[in-house]
């Protein structure tokens, strides 16, 4: 049995949205989550593990030791659990689950919440300078959300995603993301619709969190080959980021600020710079360098990775291919998507219409959720796609080799748990 099985077991439902269950788990622990470092909490709709990963690249590149909680994991578990700066090693993990699940008897509870616990654990026991923690959903009953009082609190673009968990209304789910904020602790967020902001504000106001708000308090912008970030605390001017694309600046922006919100001297102007040159995010439009789904494809062609799924990131993964040099011309680019079934499929897929010269759709092996290989071609098709279904990664990337005779770029994307398979075949 694998650790996700093994962990799923303890509650017939994958995800249960409630805090009863961690916190009376906590409590049994010694409330571990009470004896952390500093907290940056981050709740959001998209950018919120990229955030995480430029805050982790300055922070360590100023010499502190960072616990990290990110989800979901793309190949290892150990992935979601950094311990000062280095991934949960296998035994430290399995004593943990061993520790966790002996005390835990035969309660109920989520995978989503024993891996919180576990975490919150291994990070009390871990001497470090900073813990950085990602909401799993939403935020009000999202399990990370135990942290009575963080450091600091950050809200990355909200959008609609898990509509079947959070509900369909924008304001609504601004709320529950909003939730992570806590009396007197700065928040800083990334600009927002006007309904989402509105429910930011009321909320900071609630609870009397001074909020830091992007395009008022703080800016971010390109100037020649550097960024210029304008913070509360003065301007700010570290090198392009190298991770690609726009959304990306706006990530890295909210790092910074949220970060100076700390008010550790330690985050001097050359940590900040060395962050941006030497943060590192699988599957965030990820260019495949070697391996052997690259060895697949001509010397010249390009395979792109992203795990955007939701309308959101579809808008931003086009902006950026739109920005590629070539894009119309010496390089024509082809996707191969796959989503899983509460996703809004023509949502994601409707900003690529006038960038790609072909799709090919392919079933998410291995995942029940997922979109059939047919369904996701027929919904291509009917907002103006040329698609096609492929049986696997493998044959839709040889069927457009085939097709194409000049070099191209293909770009792997729509999902998490396909970005994950895309890396586990190529590693």
């Amino acid at each position: 049995m694998d650790l996700v099985q093994r962990l799923n077991q303890h509650h017939p439902k994958v995800i249960d949205l409630s805090l009863d269950r961690i916190e009376r788990l906590l409590e049994q622990l010694g409330n571990p989550q009470e004896n952390l470092p500093p907290v940056i909490h981050v709740a959001g709709t998209n950018g919120k593990g990229s955030s995480l990963a430029f805050m982790r690249a300055i922070a360590e590149a100023a010499g502190l030791k960072v616990h990290a909680y990110t989800s979901p994991h793309l190949v290892h578990f150990n992935e979601r659990i950094r311990l000062a700066g280095t991934l949960i090693s296998d035994d430290a993990l399995l004593a943990l689950i061993d520790e966790v699940e002996a005390i835990n008897g035969d309660a109920p509870i989520t995978f989503f919440e024993i891996t919180t616990v576990i975490a919150f654990l291994a990070f009390s026991r871990e001497p470090a300078d900073l813990v950085l923690l990602e909401t799993g959903l939403g935020g009000r009953l999202d399990a990370t959300n135990v942290i009575a009082r963080p450091a600091v609190t950050a809200l990355t673009p909200i959008s609609q995603d898990h509509a079947g968990f959070l509900g369909e209304d924008i304001g609504g789910i601004a709320v529950e993301k909003a939730a992570i904020m806590k009396p007197g602790v700065t928040c800083v967020t990334t600009k927002q619709n006007t309904t989402v902001l509105d429910v930011i504000r009321g909320f900071a106001e609630g609870v009397d969190a001074p909020l830091i708000v992007e395009d008022e308090d703080w800016w971010v912008a390109i100037k020649g080959e550097q960024l210029t970030v304008m913070t509360p605390e003065g301007e700010l001017e570290p090198p392009l980021p190298t991770l690609p694309g726009a959304h990306q600046l706006q990530n890295a922006g909210l790092a910074i600020v949220a970060l100076a919100a700390l008010g550790d001297e330690r985050i001097t102007r050359q940590a900040v710079a060395e962050g941006m040159t030497n943060v590192s995010w699988p599957a965030r439009m990820q260019v495949l360098k070697k391996g052997p789904l690259v060895d697949k494809v001509p010397p010249e062609w390009e395979l792109w990775l992203d795990g955007g799924h939701n309308p959101a990131a579809g808008e931003a993964i086009a902006a950026t291919v739109k920005a590629w040099p070539g894009e119309k011309d010496s390089q024509p680019l082809y996707l191969i998507t796959g989503l899983i079934n509460t996703k809004d499929p023509a949502g994601f897929l409707a900003p690529f219409k006038d960038h790609v010269a072909g799709l090919w759709t392919i079933e998410i092996d291995g995942e029940e959720a997922s979109l059939s290989a047919e369904e996701l071609c027929a919904t291509a098709e009917k907002i103006g796609f040329k698609a096609r279904p492929a049986s696997s990664l493998s044959d839709a990337i040889s069927e457009i080799i085939a097709q194409q005779k000049s070099a191209a770029r293909i770009l792997v994307c729509g999902s998490l748990y396909l970005a994950g398979i895309v890396l586990r075949e190529n590693s």
